[in-house]
């Protein structure tokens, strides 16, 4: 990063520094680093005193609990576990994911995502973390394999929602790989099977919030498969889905298709997907597919309680 790219907190920052300062901190080895601002950390967690602590309890919103009741949410939660097919893998993550494993394979800004000084992250996104964990285990398996994976996650994020709103809330992710089986067959079975499922769990537990279904193509090859199979399959179980060709969000981000759950007419998401090469670029494999899928279980029970 050159001068011109840096924001003017950076600038700020680096001028207060003797000269060469960053060039000797980007000049270390990636352990050194480490041991440098642990240090620093160390020094500085030594000059707090529990009324701080008490102050940024009370007005850090990255720290501030969840006000959603625990108990309805855990009992949503474990519904989610008990509907999902006996071939879908639970994963039980942990807290931190490698540095970059949001940023290396999506176009997101690492200042969205919570960093540790130990070369890790915060996780943000769970379908992020579950497919790094589906390559590993699709590198365990023949080339006809298959891995479904799903997990259940409090995730923190740095961006600021606007006022009231939380850093940090759960998702229940379902991600999958395949591989390609040419003319966006893979593509077409695995959006099946998450569309089916993800309409089963809003018609059980929003059956009054007017669940809906939305796509957005982005590629033509999976828009065909859209037309003359995955629409069929889910008309014969009674699910329409409903086409959203104007949508920008997920673009650059999704690939062939981004998928949307809402209630109330469309008017609340709750939920969100879409294609990705995520696992073809982390195994280096152009024809591995993926699909990842989520639901934003707090805003699911908030639409319950209302209702």
């Amino acid at each position: 990063m050159d001068s011109g790219e840096l924001s003017g907190a950076e600038r700020r920052v680096w001028a207060a520094l003797p000269a060469g300062t960053r060039a000797a901190l980007a000049g270390l080895p990636a352990a050194d680093l480490r041991t440098l601002l642990l240090a620093v950390a160390r020094d500085r967690a030594a000059a707090v005193r529990p009324a701080e602590v008490l102050r940024r309890w009370r007005e850090d919103r990255f720290v501030r609990p969840s006000e959603v009741e625990p108990r309805a949410l855990a009992r949503l939660e474990a519904r989610l576990w008990e509907l999902l097919p006996a071939d879908t893998a639970g994963v039980e993550l942990s807290p931190v994911v490698p540095l970059g494993t949001c940023s290396a394979v999506a176009p997101i800004s690492q200042n969205r995502i919570v960093t540790t000084l130990r070369g890790t992250e915060v996780v943000s996104d769970p379908t992020n973390a579950l497919a790094v964990e589906a390559v590993t285990r699709r590198q365990r398996q023949g080339r006809t394999g298959e891995v479904h994976l799903a997990a259940v996650h409090r995730v923190l994020r740095a961006q600021d929602f606007g006022p009231g709103a939380s850093a940090h809330f759960r998702l229940f992710t379902l991600v999958s790989s395949a591989r390609d089986a040419g003319s966006g067959r893979t593509e077409a079975r695995l959006l099946i099977r998450h569309l089916v499922w993800w309409r089963a769990v809003l018609a059980e537990l929003a059956p009054s919030a007017g669940p809906r279904l939305h796509a957005t193509i982005l590629d033509p090859v999976v828009g065909e498969r859209m037309a003359d199979t995955v629409r069929p399959a889910l008309a014969a179980d009674g699910i329409l889905l409903l086409d959203e060709p104007d949508r920008q969000r997920g673009r650059g981000y999704y690939v062939g298709c981004a998928l949307r759950l809402t209630l109330h007419d469309g008017t609340w998401e709750v939920g969100d997907g879409g294609l990705t090469d995520w696992t073809a670029r982390l195994a280096g494999d152009a024809k591995e597919r993926c699909l990842v899928s989520c639901l934003a279980t707090e805003r699911l029970l908030a639409t319950r309680v209302d209702g």
